[in-house]
């Protein structure tokens, strides 16, 4: 069975808990045994229960240093090594540890970013403000847009550079570059909308979490 239609049976209602938890168990296994593409496989499948983990915890996240995303996934990825396959509800299990590993961040930042005085005193809201430049560079990182839209949309929404010129540097018509940036601005509006590039980090922080990541992935090794 192709994953997209087990992912259909899983998310419908004719199939049984013990149904469910019997397939999981046979995705966990494949994922512990065979490696990165039955890894992504589960992360595949969870991912209606992973998005509304990050929209729990999103509701009242303020941390602009801790990427939301990450946390919900590395606890995900984290209990997949490690979930009780002779119990119950493993898919459950899987998300709800992502849930606590973003909660626990979220409560660690918030301490760490207190201050504690006792005057009155003021602080920098927790969120930073944005720019246009920052919002493109953000969306670049999480690869909602590739690098020669990048390049569309700043030169000429942000630098006022006409299409046609734009289109001449990428060696392209102007038509194919108008359609591509109009394509490229409704992906990136629609990332704003969900909330996908919030906590997107452009600094080493960013480049070691995404390597924690595809370690538990089975991309990369983890270092010794």
């Amino acid at each position: 069975m192709a994953l997209d239609e087990l992912k259909k049976l899983l998310l419908g209602r004719s199939m049984s808990r013990p149904e469910q938890d019997a397939v999981w168990r046979e995705l966990v296994i494949r994922a512990r045994r065979d490696g990165p593409a039955w890894v992504i496989a589960c992360v595949g499948l969870a991912m209606p229960g992973l998005r509304r983990a990050v929209r729990r915890v999103g509701t009242d996240w303020a941390s602009p240093t801790v990427d939301l995303h990450a946390e919900v996934l590395e606890g995900f990825l984290t209990q997949l090594k490690k979930v009780d396959l002779d119990d119950d509800r493993i898919a459950g299990k899987l998300v709800d540890a992502g849930t606590r590993r973003a909660r626990k961040a979220r409560d660690a930042d918030a301490d760490a970013s207190a201050i504690h005085v006792n005057r009155p005193w003021s602080r920098a809201p927790l969120n930073p403000w944005d720019h246009p430049d920052w919002i493109l560079a953000r969306a670049l990182a999480a690869g909602v847009i590739d690098s020669e839209e990048h390049h569309l949309i700043g030169r000429t929404r942000l630098e006022g550079h006409t299409v046609a010129k734009v289109a001449t540097e990428l060696g392209i018509s102007a038509a194919v570059a108008g359609d591509w940036r109009r394509k490229a601005q409704l992906k990136l509006a629609d990332a704003i909308r969900a909330g996908d590039l919030d906590h997107v980090r452009l600094d080493a922080t960013l480049v070691r979490r995404r390597r924690r990541l595809r370690e538990l992935l089975g991309v990369v090794p983890v270092a010794a």
